[in-house]
């Protein structure tokens, strides 16, 4: 077990209480999405977390003060379990936020979840037209069946989030998309930029937009915001690739926020099992408490004392905690060096230069991520 993690003046930090939880209650997905964020090696279904040990892992995680959970996947939906692990959740007196692609969850499925405890579903979108939604996803009839759902959940009256997912290829029709999420009277929308790890990093020359893009895409959320503000939330996940500083990676490593894997491994955050060296702790073996309080990945990278130079002489070192951890793998071979997005790191020139060359790659060549048999 690693000693308790220190501030730069060596005094021990005292991890405050997360408030959220993701629970991935399974990698199985209709979609094939090239830029899909779960892990390269997806858990098979036999070693997915049955209802019951969901059930113990909600009720664990309100006694350590989450109020909200967000259940994903993969597509939550091909659980056949779904209502029962919501129902769960909603008895442990969480705030329950389905996540889901709305691919195989027919109307009379969803008002099964409305009486289960939904809160609130936040629906994923590939594209603003039907064919760049279907060719993006990789599943021929997308479009129509996620406008269909998107009905069903307005009809019912759950709350809606729109998740628009923005790279290259679609980057220019975001107004198209915010108008959209208007017309199905969202109350969010979610523009997230891809966001290259696992398998969007076969997908780079694709999907990698370019800085005019970047730049237009920030105008156009900002202009947005003040359009639509007392009607529709706005967040925004812009482009690494293009930033000046990077963004604090959930907040602060293992601040405000756990993950739960399918097989029930518990994460400081969606992408760290792409750190090797790290070991995670299983919600079947110990309590939720201790893994959030005492285990060695939790404390890895809390506090400032761990930050190299020049993180640690640095006056945002409390602002965007060095920035992503699992970025920093994935781009400077080392999970404890500055990410590389910050203009401040030595590989942000080549990390900038690499992107304009691959946001001039060719968009037609993608890697879909297409699910084996019995996975």
């Amino acid at each position: 077990m690693t000693e308790r993690p220190r501030d730069i003046d060596g005094n021990p930090v005292t991890p405050g209480l997360p408030i959220a939880m993701l629970a991935e209650i399974t990698h199985r997905c209709p979609l094939a999405c090239p830029y899909c964020s779960n892990p390269v090696e997806l858990t098979r279904v036999g070693l997915e977390l049955p209802a019951t040990d969901w059930a113990r892992a909600f009720r664990q995680a309100a006694d350590l003060g989450v109020l909200q959970v967000h259940i994903s996947g993969g597509e939550p939906g091909v659980r056949r379990d779904l209502a029962d692990i919501v129902a769960s959740a909603r008895e442990a007196g969480l705030y329950v936020n389905l996540i889901t692609s709305g691919i195989g969850i027919t109307r009379e499925r969803l008002q099964d979840l409305d009486r289960a405890g939904v809160d609130h579903v936040q629906l994923s979108l590939q594209g603003i037209r039907p064919d760049m939604a279907d060719r993006i996803s990789g599943h021929p009839g997308s479009w129509n069946k996620k406008m269909a759902f998107a009905e069903w959940v307005t009809e019912i009256g759950f709350p809606l989030t729109i998740n628009a997912v923005v790279h290259r290829q679609n980057m220019d029709r975001l107004p198209d998309m915010i108008q959209l999420a208007e017309t199905l009277d969202a109350r969010r929308i979610e523009v997230a930029t891809v966001q290259f790890h696992g398998w969007a990093n076969l997908n780079r020359k694709a999907l990698m937009p370019t800085r005019e893009q970047a730049a237009f895409a920030r105008q156009i959320v900002n202009d947005a915001r003040l359009r639509l503000r007392g009607r529709m939330v706005i967040d925004y996940v812009p482009a690494d690739h293009h930033a000046i500083y990077p963004k604090a990676c959930m907040g602060g490593w293992a601040t405000t926020g756990l993950n739960i894997a399918p097989d029930g491994s518990v994460l400081p955050c969606h992408a760290a099992q792409t750190i090797p060296w790290m070991t995670f702790d299983n919600i079947r073996d110990r309590s939720l408490r201790d893994i959030w309080m005492q285990s060695d990945a939790f404390n890895a990278f809390r506090g400032t004392e761990w930050m190299p130079e020049p993180c640690q002489s640095c006056d945002r070192k409390t602002v965007d905690f060095g920035g992503c951890r699992c970025q920093a793998m994935a781009l400077a071979g080392n999970a404890r060096a500055t990410d590389p997005v910050c203009s401040k790191s030595p590989l942000h020139a080549g990390l900038v230069a690499a992107a304009e060359v691959e946001s001039q790659g060719d968009t037609d060549e993608m890697v879909y991520r297409r699910l084996k048999k019995g996975r």
